[in-house]
């Protein structure tokens, strides 16, 4: 069974979602900064990611349970040239490591590198709204978090590790960066839903049952730990993000963060590195594309047409759905209907009708 999606236009989706914010007790910057983030996600990825702009109804509720602060103040603890730690006060995650990075970057063009550690916050959304904002800025960005403990440690039968999903992003000459963004699992739950929606069977590597057993069945795993990426080598990248993140910070880690509803204790830690520290920025573009034609230059293996860089899909996938309008899956149109209704929302969201593609 397939789900059935419906394209609204990117500008109505963009002014719904800043008044929706804005309603929830956002300032303007804020709401601006948390609408982009997450149409920037819904144009990037599958809608089974769930990183996109159905979190406004999630936010709604967790506001509204005063599960998270809008107004959280973002207080910088401890400062040099070149790193920084910042208290999110259990504020919007996604605002907080925005303003980290935009910190991160300042110090980069002062130092040649900028790290900020960012304690006590919530969920940042996706790493490559983070990564991006430094590539846009001439540098090399990187954005790594920890979360819930979902991921079962190597051997394991119980979730002791986030997703702790990474990204980092590199400009080119290509008309499109390069861009890396995954969670250290081979899937997240929310695709677990959306096979079991679709009525289809997961790969065999993407979670295990709560007994610990390999499964195909979605369902089956729901409530099971989900499995790293890589077998051993992923546990051990999400292990070390904890490090880098929660333990260095002085936030929450491994067990910690998502145990308690009030407190969700994430940690971010976001970098940008100056590329003109190094080179000029021009000469680095050449140098990208040089490298990426390397790449595509393979022969391919049976089954492939052509080797793709980290974030040309998605690049593409920005392309066709600014142009064509933004494919939501249904429920979640419906509900964010019903949920402008209920917070008195002057725009709407125009629809341009189905999306009748056959990939996302």
């Amino acid at each position: 069974m397939s789900i059935s999606l419906t394209s609204v236009t990117r500008p109505s989706l963009q002014t719904f979602m800043v008044e929706g914010f804005e309603k929830l007790g956002l300032s303007a910057e804020d709401a601006a900064i948390f609408a982009d983030a997450l149409i920037f996600s819904e144009l990037r990825f599958h809608p089974g990611h769930g990183q996109g702009v159905r979190r406004l109804r999630r936010y709604q509720e967790r506001i509204g349970q005063k599960l998270v602060d809008p107004a959280a103040p973002w207080e910088i603890v401890k400062e040099s040239p070149a790193l920084a730690l910042v208290d999110a006060h259990n504020g919007i995650g996604t605002v907080a490591a925005a303003k980290a990075m935009r910190l991160a970057i300042q110090k980069a063009k002062v130092s040649g590198i900028g790290q900020v550690l960012v304690r006590n916050s919530t969920h940042y959304g996706s790493s490559a709204v983070h990564a991006c904002q430094a590539m846009e800025a001439g540098c090399i960005g990187m954005a790594i978090t920890n979360a819930g403990p979902e991921m079962a440690p190597w051997g394991a039968r119980e979730g002791a590790t986030g997703t702790n999903p990474w990204g980092i992003a590199a400009p080119t000459n290509l008309g499109f960066p390069a861009v890396m963004d995954f969670a250290l699992t081979t899937a997240g739950k929310g695709m677990m839903l959306w096979h079991a929606r679709e009525g289809k069977k997961m790969p065999l590597d993407w979670a295990l049952t709560p007994d610990g057993e390999i499964t195909d069945d979605p369902n089956a795993a729901m409530n099971g730990p989900l499995l790293a990426i890589g077998e051993y080598k992923g546990y051990g990248l999400a292990f070390m993000t904890d490090v880098m993140t929660g333990v260095l910070g002085g936030g929450g880690f491994g067990l910690t963060p998502y145990s308690d509803p009030k407190k969700l204790d994430v940690s971010h830690t976001l970098t940008a590195i100056d590329i003109e520290w190094f080179m000029p920025l021009e000469t680095f573009k050449e140098r990208m594309g040089e490298f990426s034609e390397m790449m595509k230059s393979r022969k391919t293996r049976p089954g492939f047409t052509e080797v793709l860089i980290p974030g040309e899909q998605e690049a593409r996938r920005v392309e066709r759905k600014s142009q064509a309008g933004v494919p939501l899956d249904d429920e979640v149109l419906e509900d964010m209907v019903a949920l402008g209704k209920e917070l008195g929302l002057k725009s709407e969201l125009e629809v341009v009708g189905p999306y009748e593609e056959s990939r996302l």
